[in-house]
């Protein structure tokens, strides 16, 4: 089990590599471990071997994972006095950014499954 967390935990450090070096190769404007994180699917959906060993890292992982927001809590507190200034701004977009984003995840399931029942035609007529 211990080689398996090892050989994943290579692996995840390998693909937010090469995600680095085709994001800034390619002077992208997407974050290198997200682009890592994209190639981490792709090897996933064809190279299922490598299944078990990120399996192994993930789970070694998670339950570890409330840790990644110590960062930015200590960010909030650093800059409590922006924060401060430009409050009513900043809630306005985080409100108006989630609601945004619910509504359109909200349209795209209901085409994908109006697609996935076959209801939906490609040309909707009104009666």
């Amino acid at each position: 089990m211990g080689n398996s967390i090892l050989r994943g935990f290579t692996l995840l450090l390998l693909l937010q590599l090469a995600g680095e070096a085709l994001s800034r190769g390619l002077s992208l404007p997407i974050a290198g471990p997200i682009v890592g994180f994209v190639l981490a699917l792709i090897a996933l959906a064809w190279l299922p071997p490598i299944r078990v060993a990120l399996k192994a890292a993930a789970d070694s992982i998670l339950p570890h994972l409330s840790l990644l927001f110590v960062p930015a809590g200590v960010g909030v507190v650093l800059f409590l006095k922006e924060l401060a200034q430009d409050g009513f701004a900043l809630t306005v977009a985080i409100i108006a950014s989630t609601w945004v984003g619910l509504a359109v995840t909200a349209w795209v399931g209901e085409r994908l499954l109006k697609r996935r029942d076959g209801t939906e035609t490609g040309s909707e007529t009104q009666p």
